[in-house]
């Protein structure tokens, strides 16, 4: 299965060339005539008959891939013994692993770490179980716990296949917020075991992300979760989704001098993800939101078996606003995209109110190409890399987490999101702000610090902090 990434891979090709019969002009013409585009070029053997060579290419995606391939394989005298994928090579034997934070070189030491030394460590934590957040790693750890039932944009793959993406979020924590982070894939999709499984974990973190969990399901799991646990539980698909896109909101109304507040959002996917970004949106006290799926508005005097459409209808479109997403886009002033490819159009963009703002998000084919959007929206955003204004989750867990582990807060409020998209959007400053730059790249080094201390002063407001405050550093 071919999975568009948005931008170029490379591969290496390793070819076993007859030197009576293979060309190597040939080669390079069959690899730019499939849209190939070649980087380097290494002899890795060569004798009396044949030549092994190792073609580094550029490629769009794994048809690319197999295209040259079949290409290369038809020329006379050439055989494709291996394809190397960079990507998957840097996947081999996974990407994180453990360290000891000192070394074990005598007995004494040995002693000390475990028997029979840690007995009174032990000891201590069982008369006392809050030192456990001082006296071992529970103090910096964070679960990261999917079941595998949303992955990406790739749906139920199952747990196995989800493990690639908890250990690269793993790795985020550690690099930008210094977060020891473990990726744990559960091999069940029962709300009521994962519940069960989850809390019987607990104990060694001192948080819990929850990732790629398909909705409802989610939702039940992130609330009981929360309400039966004493540690943080945050499902970052709905809430760092909300966070960011808030803060790139923040951002997009300043540069086109409007207020929030006053603005009209029709937000089109009623799934996980739009729920949250709508509480969060009603929470910066926007009034008028138009929530928009499949089969047209939502209004508060439809019935809905889907408990999160009806959440809004009891929630939104206070003017009871009917019909598909091109009806009710008009005078718009910003559209929010969490749904699907191709769902906006530009005759939709091109009826909103003046200085539209679209935040196309779905993945990795947006509600709308911002090609097609230019020539009437006045700022764009989407959830890609290869385009300015990246949506990216990114921005927010890595310093929410860290921010929430060093104060020992017991939950995440909305106050403590709402911080941190105020944090994330403040990154941006004045002079820089422009239609290309609403909201930092994912690599800014002031964005988890930031997120981190705001965090931390509203979980302090909002009395969840547990740890005193002298003993936080600023």
């Amino acid at each position: 299965m071919s999975i568009p990434s948005g931008v170029n891979t490379s591969i290496i090709l390793r070819l076993e060339l007859e030197k009576k019969t293979a060309s190597f002009g040939s080669i390079a013409t069959a690899i730019s005539d499939t849209g190939g585009d070649i980087i380097a070029i290494d002899v890795v053997r060569t004798d009396k008959d044949v030549t092994i060579r190792d073609i580094t290419i550029n490629v769009y995606d794994s048809k690319h891939t197999d295209l040259i391939k079949a290409t290369i394989s038809q020329l006379p005298g050439v055989k494709v013994s291996h394809v190397s994928d960079q990507t998957f090579l840097l996947h081999l034997g996974g990407k994180i692993e453990t360290h000891p934070k000192f070394p074990i070189k005598n007995r004494d030491d040995l002693s000390r770490v475990y028997t029979p030394g840690v007995a009174r460590v032990s000891m201590a934590i069982h008369e006392k179980p809050s030192l456990a957040h001082t006296l071992t790693i529970k103090r910096n750890t964070v679960a990261v716990i999917s079941d595998g039932t949303a992955v990406l944009g790739l749906g139920n793959i199952g747990p196995l296949a989800a493990m690639p993406v908890m250990e690269g979020k793993a790795m985020l924590f550690k690099q930008l917020a210094g977060v020891d982070a473990f990726p744990i894939c559960l091999d069940t999709q029962d709300t009521d075991e994962i519940v069960r499984i989850v809390k019987a974990l607990s104990p060694g973190f001192g948080g819990i992300n929850l990732e790629d969990i398909s909705a409802p399901r989610c939702f039940e799991i992130e609330q009981r979760l929360i309400e039966e646990l004493d540690i943080p539980v945050f499902h970052d698909d709905q809430h760092g989704t909300a966070v960011v896109l808030l803060a790139g909101l923040f951002n997009a109304v300043k540069l086109v001098g409007k207020q929030l507040s006053d603005c009209k959002v029709v937000l089109c996917g009623l799934g996980a993800a739009g729920t949250a970004c709508t509480k969060m949106l009603l929470a910066a006290g926007v009034r008028h939101i138009v929530g928009v799926d499949r089969e047209g508005a939502i209004t508060r005097d439809g019935v809905y078996e889907n408990p999160s459409w009806q959440w809004f209808a009891e929630h939104t479109n206070p003017d009871q606003i009917r019909g598909s997403l091109s009806d009710v886009i008009a005078g718009a002033d910003i559209f929010i995209g969490v749904s699907g490819p191709g769902v906006l159009k530009r005759e939709d963009v091109a009826q909103m109110a003046k200085d539209p703002i679209v935040f196309a998000m779905a993945n990795p084919t947006p509600e709308i190409l911002p090609e097609e959007a230019e020539p009437y929206v006045r700022v764009m955003a989407t959830g890609r890399s290869d385009y300015p204004n990246q949506i990216n989750n990114v921005l927010c867990f890595p310093g929410l987490f860290r921010g929430v582990l060093d104060c020992r807060a017991s939950r995440v409020t909305e106050h403590m999101k709402l911080a941190a998209a105020k944090a994330i959007a403040s990154v941006v400053h004045e002079d820089e702000l422009s239609e290309y730059y609403i909201i930092p790249s994912v690599f800014n080094q002031a964005v988890a610090e930031r997120v981190r201390n705001a965090v931390i002063q509203a979980a302090y407001e909002d009395g969840v902090a547990r740890r005193r405050r002298e003993k936080v550093q600023a």
